[in-house]
């Protein structure tokens, strides 16, 4: 089956409610700063669930199991949203989060085809349509901050897909939220799981007000539209231990996993890029990175919502080294702990967005954005069925963009890349790039 003759039906649509009303001295949350600048896009999560082979060698009826156990989701779904009442609300724009029980979407689908076809070549434009709304959606288009699809496969096998509105959620709230609906449907006792403290939603806007500046109905920056193309590549754990032999040096002995795959790829898109404009233009790399446990203030490492910010490498020089490349990536951390040693502000914040302007709309350097989602725990998340298989998203519409995620094995890594397409058919064929990296491997 070609992936294009790939189906999904949606079979039926419904609004979760949380299982108690939100108290009324709750019904508003505030933004932080973070949540203000942060685009009004949905953030996108796959997990995938193979069926069980006692499920085939009892020829269980897949309908039935897929019943009960999209009941569970949506029971255990009900009292999480107790805990994360923002979710379930509504986005008043740029200022705060209306808590009134709107709800989230959840879908059921089905799927024309085995779980296999999709895990044994991934096409990330065939995800799209395992998760409920586009990245690009709007609250008023996608009608909550939260929705899930629940997609039944032919063999048995399910997808969760997963949408939530980036200006209530980053990645690290996603996967506290993920682990806590997890444990709630596995009958975890309320006393054992840690319900979420109002406090950890209203703890940002406290430590980091929001700003007029932000209040605006115009967006802060746009983005200019670009034919992009998204390729996934994926770095084993031996790859990855041999890319952080060679990208080693005497002054950064150990470099990270994701700092030696953030600069392979910055180096190799970077000389793509300059390939095929002919000269040397400045490199930009910004690291977006979360803060929790970065910020060195107090109350910060359980906070909810967005809690990430912008650390930035350039390179000018014309001939690009990984071991040089590395050190910078480490050296705009560092700058910042210096520069700011007792962490961000509102006001520092705003100051340094203006300074920076549309500094990923201008001409003159080649901007790139590395995102890592590695070491959330989303390979964890067992609702009853076992662990998921893999775990993934799909392709960003921005240019020069780097989703950083990990395998199942908590070692390896897989990289979404995109770029424009003029520069993803030269980084292709990057022999150093693919001494380390496979092009869209095989799931299975």
């Amino acid at each position: 089956m070609a992936s294009e003759n790939i189906k999904v039906e949606i079979t039926q649509k419904e609004t979760i409610k949380p299982s108690s009303p939100t108290p009324r001295h709750l019904s508003s949350t505030d933004l932080s700063v973070f949540d203000q600048f942060t685009p009004e896009i949905y953030v996108p999560l796959l997990l995938f669930y193979p069926s069980s082979s006692d499920e085939e060698v009892n020829n269980i009826d897949h309908h039935s199991l897929f019943a009960e156990r999209s009941n569970l989701l949506k029971t255990s779904l009900s009292e999480a949203l107790t805990r994360f009442y923002p979710f379930a609300g509504e986005f008043v724009y740029n200022v705060s989060i209306r808590c009134n029980d709107h709800g989230a979407g959840f879908h059921e689908a089905q799927v024309n085809c085995s779980l296999s076809k999709i895990l044994e070549n991934p096409d990330l434009g065939i995800l799209k349509l395992f998760v409920p709304t586009a990245v690009e959606s709007k609250q008023a288009e996608a009608g909550h901050l939260l929705l899930v699809q629940v997609n039944l496969f032919k063999c048995g096998g399910m997808a969760i897909g997963v949408s939530i509105s980036h200006k209530v959620a980053d990645a690290a709230t996603l996967s506290t939220f993920i682990k806590s609906w997890t444990e709630i449907a596995l009958g975890s006792d309320s006393t054992i799981v840690p319900a979420v403290l109002p406090a950890e939603f209203l703890v940002a806007a406290t430590l980091f007000p929001p700003q007029d500046f932000f209040s605006s109905s115009k967006p802060i920056v746009e983005f200019a539209e670009n034919k992009c193309v998204t390729k996934r590549f994926v770095f084993d754990a031996a790859k990855i231990a041999a890319l952080k032999s060679k990208a080693a040096s005497t002054t950064l002995p150990n470099p990270t996993r994701v700092e030696v795959v953030s600069a392979l790829i910055w180096k190799c898109a970077t000389e793509a890029s300059r390939s095929k404009l002919g000269f040397v233009k400045p490199s930009v790399l910004l690291q977006v990175l979360n803060m929790r446990k970065r910020s060195g203030q107090a109350l910060t490492e359980n906070i909810l919502g967005n809690f990430l910010w912008y650390f930035t490498s350039m390179t000018m020089e014309s001939e690009l080294d990984l071991e040089s490349l590395v050190e910078k990536l480490r050296k705009g951390i560092e700058e910042y702990k210096e520069k700011y040693p007792s962490g961000l502000s509102s006001e520092v914040i705003l100051q340094s967005l203006k300074e920076s302007g549309n500094l990923l709309l201008k001409d003159s350097t080649e901007n790139y954005t590395c995102t890592s989602w590695c070491r959330f725990p989303f390979y964890e998340a067992n609702f009853g069925w076992g662990k998921p298989s893999w775990v993934s998203t799909h392709g960003s519409e921005l240019k020069n963009k780097i989703l950083l995620m990990d395998m199942s094995d908590g070692v390896g890594i897989e990289a979404l890349l995109t770029l424009k397409e003029e520069d993803m058919a030269i980084i292709e064929s990057n022999e150093e790039l693919l001494a380390y990296a496979s092009v869209n491997p095989t799931v299975i």
